[in-house]
């Protein structure tokens, strides 16, 4: 990918290259040429290249390059100062294996330039000896318009895509400068499956061997085992209903199914595994009607019983000689009750499983140890995924349902000449699904193909034998473009072996572990790939205010993705981000900012307003909730620690002649389970209740209770401070309304002053903020008020229209407020809080 930019101002400015990439891809080169002069990233270990950044740490101002962006991109930025009539050009190479997916290949290149571009082209060539079966070319952003710009030549084995707007194609209205390329540009293709063995293909002593036949599903048994833990409550059970209800109407009659469910006691629908008749299908179905939340989460025994159910079939011998067997566990949360080890669950797990079934892990959210699910799920030959909170959670679910539902093949062996291979990748898998493809490389030892038999076997509805030989390559492919082609087997094969080492790191024995990663960290190194254990060191130009400008680029882990953040041609299925040419002119848009403090303070204030500060960001977001007078809302819940924070709202007196309902927080329920305390704190008073003791406090007088788990501070000014030990500090505000007021009355406000003690697992309107929120702005813009401008934010995985605003803090100035400006996100936080504000409507205070 390649940017030219120009200053055409009387100054230095600030230039900025922001691309975004598939995760799944590896950087392997960025550069940048200012008056001349080209500055090249450089690979080296993520150590070495620490010590560096922390060098230049002390001495200028740094920033790492990459950062999550949504649900399958990683966002590339960068900026450096060029002068007056100066130029600078930005090139930026990836490569990515293109993983077979429910019967295509797809690349998308995301495309924001924010801008309009001078000369813009995305520029894609593919060739597949196998011949092309099917090409489709679109864009998220491609109008009627533009759709005639794509133009598509696929000509059997080659096939050629481009799409380049000229200036007032790109433009929104003839009149505008706004630019209406803004989001994803996709290719999707099959190729042509004739050989029984698959395509081979062979280059510069390195070959890759692709196999995906067409072939009849098997049958399957699979165990769904299901978190309903305190944790999964509102959306995300109910999305979890949904989903299972899916799954279960896709299985087949041949197939065999089992439900668990876990919380802190393990609950089967069938103690054995059940025929998925029509009628056992619609029993299981009411089952899950009733899946309800629950308790704690003991994922240790939920997963030993499902496996225990498995063993108890196959004893019997009943299980399917023809099958695949697998589980699927889906989980919100860390495991809270029986074994809580992590790696003694692990060790459990494996142990039972004994190499005999597959477990996959669907981890929901990101309160989650994804390490531990994805680790979990690699030692029992399956993989991990992540389901993203969000309205499409449902979706998600029965999506990767998709992939596994119809295994093709079992105990795939793909096996070469001895002697004539070495370095090779994994050549035995434990299942094929439909859609799918395996992948092997390797390196051959001698150039005699005549010699070179591959034999092919598996277990399928019949027992699947194969054996042949690679044919000769085309000698010239694209000539222009060699430095792709050329050694693309090679560098395939360096990926693959990478990708399986760093997943041999862990789950092999301390040396297979050391062994692997020092073998994944040499090939990184070789072939210039930034993977978790590299990182790419780019130096800036030296300036006066910054002589050591280092940046650095690292490949991001799923679990450094936690929270998120908010174009190339094709060797084959093997990715390669080369160079086009899309030109942008211009400088960054302006971007607001205030000072925050340092500790961020979550609340929700008048009627009613939730902010959240990102101090980091040194911004904050801010939300209503309308809803009517009386709804009880959760704002807090822990469920490790026990502790509970509930609002319910009141509503003015009457309604002012032609306005809306007004509703604020009347009243408050605060309970600390394990402390045995109850708080209700309502605008007529305070009444705390511990351990079966009462006492009652006026919001008119100084006072204070103290005990060994809380300590209430009031102050005749209106303020109220709980501080509950090893947990939470939280501060609840008075606001006094003159009484003979026609229509407003007095209200409370909710500020958490110190949440860092919670665990991982908080929820609530304001408690799933707790532990952070990233989110990205841009594409400033007006809005319907000349004073608040309208952005783009991306957040949580959504893609949101924002409004600049401000909030009020009351807590120092408790009749005006101080303002803090934010992000107001519109219709009742949708898109920022997880799910709806319905899903956090509860029956009573406690």
């Amino acid at each position: 990918m390649t940017t030219k930019a120009l200053n055409k101002g009387n100054s230095s400015k600030e230039i900025f290259f922001e691309v975004e990439l598939p995760k799944t891809a590896f950087i392997t080169n960025f550069s940048m040429e200012i008056e001349g002069k080209t500055y090249v990233g450089a690979v080296k270990e993520k150590e070495t290249a620490k010590k560096q950044y922390e060098k230049a740490v002390s001495s200028g101002q740094t920033a790492g390059l990459v950062k999550a962006s949504g649900r399958k991109m990683e966002k590339f930025s960068v900026s450096v100062n060029i002068a007056a009539s100066s130029s600078v050009v930005f090139t930026l190479t990836y490569e990515e294996l293109l993983k077979r997916h429910l019967g295509n290949y797809e690349i998308m290149t995301r495309v924001k330039p924010k801008q309009l571009v001078q000369n813009f082209e995305i520029v894609a060539d593919i060739y597949e000896p196998q011949g092309i079966a099917f090409l489709d070319a679109y864009g998220t952003f491609i109008t009627n318009e533009l759709l005639p710009l794509v133009e598509k030549t696929v000509n059997d084995k080659r096939a050629h895509v481009s799409f380049s707007p000229t200036l007032d194609q790109q433009r929104k209205c003839p009149d505008c400068d706004g630019t209406r390329i803004d989001g994803d540009f996709i290719i999707k293709y099959d190729v042509n499956r004739v050989e029984s063995i698959g395509d081979i293909q062979v280059v510069n002593g390195y070959f890759v061997h692709y196999f995906a036949p067409e072939l009849p599903r098997i049958p399957k048994n699979v165990v769904f085992v299901i978190d309903i833990s305190l944790s999964m409550a509102g959306l995300k059970i109910r999305q979890t209903r949904e989903a299972l209800l899916t799954m279960l109407n896709d299985l087949h009659v041949d197939d065999y199914f089992g439900l668990v469910l876990f919380d802190s006691i393990i609950e089967t629908w069938r103690p054995m595994l059940t025929k998925a008749t029509e009628e056992n299908v619609a029993a299981a179905k009411e089952f899950v009607k009733t899946i309800q939340d629950r308790d704690y989460t003991n994922i240790n025994d939920g997963l030993l019983t499902a496996i225990k159910m498995i063993d108890g079939f196959k004893e019997q011998n009943l299980l399917p000689e023809k099958s695949v067997t697998m589980i699927i566990m889906l989980t919100d949360g860390h495991p809270t009750e029986g074994v809580t080890d992590r790696n003694k669950i692990k060790q459990n797990v494996q142990q039972a499983i004994d190499g005999n079934y597959t477990l996959f892990c669907l981890g929901f959210g990101y309160d989650l140890d994804y390490g531990f699910l994805d680790s979990m799920a690699k030692q029992n030959d399956g993989l991990a995924r992540r389901i993203y909170e969000a309205s499409d959670a449902t979706v998600q679910m029965q999506g990767f349902y998709e992939e596994v539902a119809s295994p093709v093949l079992a105990n795939v062996h793909l096996k070469y000449p001895e002697g004539a291979v070495n370095s090779l990748t994994n050549s035995n898998f434990k299942q094929l699904f439909n859609g799918s493809e395996i992948v092997v490389a390797g390196r051959l030892l001698e150039d005699d193909l005549n010699n070179f038999v591959i034999d092919v076997s598996g277990k399928g509805l019949d027992d699947y034998k194969a054996q042949g030989k690679p044919k000769a390559q085309d000698d010239v492919i694209f000539p222009e473009q060699d430095y792709i082609f050329g050694d693309f087997t090679e560098r395939l094969w360096a990926y693959i072996t990478i990708e399986q080492l760093l997943e041999k790191k862990e789950k092999g024995s301390p040396e297979e572990k050391a062994n692997a990663t020092a073998e994944a960290l040499n090939l990184s190194l070789k072939y210039n790939f930034v993977t978790p254990l590299t990182s790419m060191v780019v130096t800036k130009p030296e300036n006066e205010e910054n002589p050591d400008d280092v940046l650095i680029a690292d490949k991001l882990t799923e679990e450094q993705r936690q929270r998120p953040q908010d174009q190339g041609s094709s060797a084959s299925r093997y990715h390669y981000s080369a160079p086009s040419t899309p030109t942008y002119y211009g400088s960054s848009a302006s971007r607001y900012h205030y000072s925050a403090p340092s500790t961020p303070t979550y609340y929700v204030d008048g009627d009613p307003h939730f902010t959240i500060e990102v101090p980091e960001m040194s911004d904050a977001l801010c939300f209503n909730i309308d809803d009517k007078p009386g709804t009880i809302f959760n704002l807090v819940r822990d469920p490790v620690l026990g502790i509970v924070v509930n609002g319910q709202t009141i509503g003015d007196k009457k309604l002012i002649p032609g306005g809306k309902v007004n509703t604020y927080f009347g009243c408050f329920g605060i309970v600390h389970q394990p402390f045995g305390i109850k708080l209700m704190v309502s605008t007529d008073g305070i009444s705390v209740f511990v351990n079966k003791k009462a006492v009652r406090l006026n919001w008119s007088e100084t006072a204070s209770v103290k005990d060994e788990n809380i300590d209430l501070q009031i102050l005749n000014d209106g303020h109220l401070t709980v501080t509950l030990k090893d947990s939470v500090k939280f501060v609840i505000l008075l606001h006094k309304v003159w009484k003979k007021h026609p229509y407003h009355q007095d209200y409370l406000g909710f500020y958490t002053l110190d949440s860092h003690l919670l665990s991982p697992r908080v929820h609530g309107l304001l408690g799933q903020f707790y532990h952070g929120v990233q989110f990205e702005v841009s594409n400033l813009h007006p809005g319907e008020d000349p004073e608040k401008p309208d952005a783009t934010m991306t957040v949580k995985g959504h893609t949101l229209t924002v409004t600049r605003g401000w909030q009020r803090d009351f807590r120092r100035k408790v009749k005006t407020g101080e303002k803090v400006p934010c992000w107001f996100v519109h219709y009742n936080g949708t898109g920022l809080i997880d799910g709806s504000h319905e899903d956090y409507v509860v029956s009573s205070l406690f």
